[in-house]
């Protein structure tokens, strides 16, 4: 295992090119975002995507949720109307995760529906990391424990089995982004998480009940009509 330690605000382009390298031939990282840090992989290789989910201890079953490096790469994993391409421009890059319609690039074992979760985080690192191919984005703890917030204690959570770290060491934010379902006729909240006061304050939304939060945790929620 490598580990790279960069500077956030002017991170090295050879070592993010070494971290690319790796996700390209299959490998698996931690690296940080503008909420926590998270497990990546390049989204067209199958065996690394297990090994996130293996590393977490996650179910296969579940959706992923996928970064891109800018606004322009949406439309390489997901269907933006204009509708939701306003919403979208106002709240990326940032600590958001939107549900779409997924384009049909999106491996099954990303996303078994017709829908998946797209993060653009407000992070130079992050951002450079997914120029030339699509990431996996997910939080880098086992599921159902402690989300940390520097990559010592992280290790030693998940264990030392993936292949690269970048360390900017302790970021601020132990809150995971903030998911919003954006496939129904009205934005629909299915986590609270980083400036979600912020969002209610400025968005018309609907808060899921606790079954549907789970549905659209998996990317399945069909929604319901509500007129306005």
């Amino acid at each position: 295992m490598k580990i790279l330690k960069l500077n956030p605000e002017n991170p090295d382009k050879e070592l993010i090119n070494k971290a690319i390298d790796v996700m390209a031939n299959g490998g698996v990282i931690l690296y940080p975002t503008d909420t926590v840090y998270g497990l990546g992989a390049n989204i067209f290789n199958k065996d690394a995507v297990e090994r996130i989910n293996k590393i977490k201890n996650r179910d296969s079953s579940k959706a992923l949720s996928i970064l891109v490096s800018n606004l322009e790469s949406l439309d390489l994993v997901a269907d933006v109307n204009f509708k939701n391409w306003t919403l979208i421009n106002r709240w990326l890059p940032g600590p958001f995760t939107f549900i779409l319609p997924k384009n049909k690039c999106v491996p099954s074992f990303i996303s078994p529906n017709d829908k998946v979760g797209v993060r653009i985080p407000d992070n130079k690192i992050a951002t450079s990391l997914a120029r030339i191919f699509p990431i996996v984005t997910t939080s880098a703890n086992v599921s159902n424990q402690e989300t940390l917030s520097n990559p010592q204690d992280i290790l030693k959570q998940i264990g030392d089995s993936i292949d690269l770290v970048i360390d900017v060491g302790e970021l601020k934010s132990t809150t995971p982004s903030t998911i919003i379902d954006l496939t129904d006729f009205r934005p629909s909240l299915v986590r609270k998480g980083a400036e979600i006061l912020e969002f209610t304050k400025s968005e018309e939304f609907r808060e899921l009940s606790k079954n549907e939060k789970k549905e659209a945790l998996k990317h399945k929620f069909k929604g319901i009509k509500i007129n306005k």
